[in-house]
């Protein structure tokens, strides 16, 4: 089974700290965002794992060779959107089915079960959706598609969140167009047919959180220190007395008798002595008060 990680975006709501490294490389914890959707992906039979990438493009397909990623597609001089690279792959190294996952939620989601509904619903391709009522932008009929908020289509009482996790059949992926990229005007397409994509809700309680922004940043990594049992993770043995839900990145140095409550460090966060940091990330350059 192929699966695409996208992870070719810039990263911008989450600058000055994407200045640094991009989007997917940065860690919730004891992994980067990159290897958490892969061990997600990793619990799909025989999966091979892709990435696309565009911004700092060099650092990830570093990293991505290291962790075991089969291929990574850069894409220059411009970035290819979010239909553009489901177009350029199946116009060069086409194949039967494709799972495609973002690269900035993270997630527990049963992905055997949501391609098992996928293959069956007779749609061209799925989207797995969650309940977000604050976004909820999708709206549905009957199990399948109708339209989206703002967009194109109806707008129903039954509405849903898209994960970021989507499939699309060999038939789906041979009708985008080049023109595309936006891979939003392809559903519109496919329900203007009447052939819509199917939406499974079947999952719409599971943990979903937008990485992409400081918030839910800092939300990933309060669920990932639960996830491993730890109360502090990366904080020295002498400053644990005086830290209480920390996260410090490797390379972070604190001056003395800094006390910590509920913060993320990453590379380059500085202190002053004796300072109270609570409710914040920090790195090189910036603070934000969360």
């Amino acid at each position: 089974m192929r699966i695409l990680i996208l992870a070719a975006g810039l990263g911008t709501r989450l600058r000055p700290l994407t200045l640094q490294m991009p989007k997917p490389l940065v860690r919730v914890v004891d992994k980067t965002i990159l290897e958490h959707q892969m061990d997600l992906a990793h619990t799909v039979p025989e999966a091979h794992i892709h990435i696309n990438a565009h911004y700092m493009a060099e650092s990830l397909l570093q990293a991505a060779t290291a962790f075991g990623v089969e291929k990574v597609w850069v894409e220059t001089p411009e970035i290819l959107g979010t239909g553009g690279p489901l177009f350029r792959m199946n116009a060069e190294d086409p194949c039967d089915e494709l799972l495609v996952m973002n690269s900035d939620c993270y997630c527990r989601f049963d992905l055997k079960s949501f391609l098992k509904l996928s293959r069956s619903s007779g749609a061209p391709c799925a989207l797995l959706a969650v309940d977000n009522p604050a976004v909820n932008t999708i709206s549905l009929k009957s199990g399948y598609m109708a339209g989206i908020q703002n967009r194109f289509g109806l707008r129903t009482k039954e509405r849903a969140t898209f994960s970021g996790i989507s499939w699309y059949s060999k038939r789906a992926l041979q009708m985008i167009r080049s023109s595309e990229k936006d891979i939003r005007d392809f559903w519109k397409r496919l329900c203007e047919q009447g052939t819509p994509p199917f939406v499974d809700v079947s999952q719409r309680g599971a943990l979903w959180i937008d990485m992409g922004s400081p918030e839910g940043l800092m939300r990933a990594c309060d669920f990932r220190r639960k996830e491993l049992g730890v109360g502090n993770f990366g904080v020295p043995a002498e400053l644990l007395p005086f830290a209480k839900a920390a996260v410090l990145m490797p390379g972070v140095e604190l001056a003395a008798q800094v006390k910590l409550d509920h913060v993320i460090f990453f590379d380059g966060a500085k202190t002053e002595s004796c300072e109270f940091v609570r409710n914040e990330i920090r790195g090189k350059d910036f603070a934000w008060k969360i």
